[in-house]
Protein backbone atom coordinates (compact mmCIF):
# COMPACT_ATOMS: atom_id res chain seq x y z
CA UNK A 1 0.00 0.00 0.00
CA UNK A 2 0.64 3.81 -0.12
CA UNK A 3 2.24 4.39 3.73
CA UNK A 4 3.57 7.40 4.41
CA UNK A 5 3.55 7.70 8.80
CA UNK A 6 3.87 11.39 10.41
CA UNK A 7 7.61 10.28 10.30
CA UNK A 8 8.40 11.07 6.80
CA UNK A 9 6.22 14.77 7.10
CA UNK A 10 8.17 15.63 10.75
CA UNK A 11 11.80 14.97 9.43
CA UNK A 12 10.69 16.79 6.54
CA UNK A 13 9.92 19.97 8.62
CA UNK A 14 12.65 19.73 10.98
CA UNK A 15 15.24 19.20 7.85
CA UNK A 16 14.23 21.92 6.07
CA UNK A 17 14.42 24.09 9.91
CA UNK A 18 17.92 22.91 9.69
CA UNK A 19 18.69 23.91 6.15
CA UNK A 20 17.33 27.45 6.64
CA UNK A 21 19.42 27.72 9.85
CA UNK A 22 22.63 27.99 8.47
CA UNK A 23 25.98 25.83 8.54
CA UNK A 24 26.87 24.95 11.98
CA UNK A 25 25.34 22.27 14.30
CA UNK A 26 21.85 23.28 15.55
CA UNK A 27 20.43 21.43 18.94
CA UNK A 28 17.75 18.31 18.31
CA UNK A 29 16.09 20.58 20.79
CA UNK A 30 15.95 23.47 19.09
CA UNK A 31 14.31 21.88 15.53
CA UNK A 32 11.86 20.52 17.62
CA UNK A 33 10.85 23.75 19.39
CA UNK A 34 10.73 25.60 16.61
CA UNK A 35 8.80 23.01 14.49
CA UNK A 36 6.83 22.25 17.32
CA UNK A 37 7.49 18.72 16.81
CA UNK A 38 8.16 16.05 19.80
CA UNK A 39 12.44 16.28 20.72
CA UNK A 40 12.29 12.67 21.34
CA UNK A 41 10.33 11.44 18.22
CA UNK A 42 12.84 13.93 16.43
CA UNK A 43 15.92 12.47 17.83
CA UNK A 44 14.37 9.07 16.91
CA UNK A 45 14.26 10.25 13.48
CA UNK A 46 17.45 12.17 13.06
CA UNK A 47 19.34 9.14 14.38
CA UNK A 48 17.92 7.18 11.54
CA UNK A 49 19.26 9.87 9.02
CA UNK A 50 22.39 10.31 10.68
CA UNK A 51 22.99 6.39 10.21
CA UNK A 52 22.37 6.42 6.84
CA UNK A 53 24.97 9.26 5.67
CA UNK A 54 22.36 11.93 5.93
CA UNK A 55 23.12 14.01 8.73
CA UNK A 56 25.90 14.28 11.24
CA UNK A 57 25.96 14.74 15.06
CA UNK A 58 28.38 16.97 17.20
CA UNK A 59 28.27 16.63 20.95
CA UNK A 60 29.31 18.98 23.20
CA UNK A 61 28.19 22.63 24.02
CA UNK A 62 27.81 23.68 20.77
CA UNK A 63 26.63 20.42 19.31
CA UNK A 64 23.81 19.21 17.11
CA UNK A 65 23.12 18.18 13.87
CA UNK A 66 23.90 19.70 10.43
CA UNK A 67 23.75 17.85 6.96
CA UNK A 68 26.34 15.39 5.94
CA UNK A 69 25.26 15.56 2.64
CA UNK A 70 24.25 18.50 0.06
CA UNK A 71 20.28 19.17 1.05
CA UNK A 72 20.26 19.41 -3.10
CA UNK A 73 21.39 15.35 -3.23
CA UNK A 74 18.62 14.18 -1.13
CA UNK A 75 15.68 13.55 -2.37
CA UNK A 76 12.08 13.65 -0.47
CA UNK A 77 11.30 10.09 -1.70
CA UNK A 78 14.86 9.26 0.47
CA UNK A 79 13.57 10.33 3.52
CA UNK A 80 9.99 8.40 3.03
CA UNK A 81 11.69 5.16 2.21
CA UNK A 82 14.32 5.76 4.54
CA UNK A 83 11.79 6.46 7.64
CA UNK A 84 8.24 4.49 6.71
CA UNK A 85 9.90 1.85 3.71
CA UNK A 86 9.43 1.36 0.31
CA UNK A 87 6.48 3.32 -1.08
CA UNK A 88 3.84 1.38 -2.91
CA UNK A 89 5.65 -2.27 -1.22
CA UNK A 90 2.42 -4.85 -2.17
CA UNK A 91 0.35 -2.80 -3.89
CA UNK A 92 -1.13 -4.20 -7.37
CA UNK A 93 -3.42 -2.78 -9.72
CA UNK A 94 -4.35 0.86 -9.31
CA UNK A 95 -3.14 1.31 -6.29
CA UNK A 96 0.70 0.13 -7.86
CA UNK A 97 -0.27 2.90 -10.25
CA UNK A 98 -0.71 5.65 -7.58
CA UNK A 99 2.29 4.74 -5.43
CA UNK A 100 4.99 5.19 -9.11
CA UNK A 101 3.09 8.26 -9.74
CA UNK A 102 3.79 9.02 -6.12
CA UNK A 103 7.49 8.01 -6.15
CA UNK A 104 7.91 10.25 -8.99
CA UNK A 105 6.76 13.26 -7.69
CA UNK A 106 8.85 12.39 -4.53
CA UNK A 107 12.00 11.46 -5.95
CA UNK A 108 11.94 14.70 -8.02
CA UNK A 109 12.06 16.90 -5.09
CA UNK A 110 14.87 17.25 -3.07
CA UNK A 111 15.04 18.59 0.68
CA UNK A 112 16.76 21.78 -0.70
CA UNK A 113 13.82 22.08 -2.80
CA UNK A 114 11.51 22.37 0.56
CA UNK A 115 13.62 25.11 1.81
CA UNK A 116 13.84 27.00 -1.04
CA UNK A 117 10.20 27.13 -1.22
CA UNK A 118 9.89 27.56 2.42
CA UNK A 119 11.62 30.73 2.09
CA UNK A 120 9.96 32.01 -1.20
CA UNK A 121 6.57 31.71 0.81
CA UNK A 122 8.39 33.16 3.60
CA UNK A 123 9.08 36.34 2.01
CA UNK A 124 5.53 36.07 -0.05
CA UNK A 125 3.97 36.44 3.44
CA UNK A 126 6.56 39.46 4.38
CA UNK A 127 6.01 41.10 1.40
CA UNK A 128 2.54 41.12 1.93
CA UNK A 129 2.33 42.88 5.58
Amino acid sequence: MITITTKSPYALRALAELGRSGDGPVPIGELARRREIPPQFLEQLFASLRRAGILRSQRGVKGGYSFLREPSSISVLEIVELLDGPLGRGAEGVFAEAADAAREVLVGVTVQDVIDRELAEAGQAMYHI
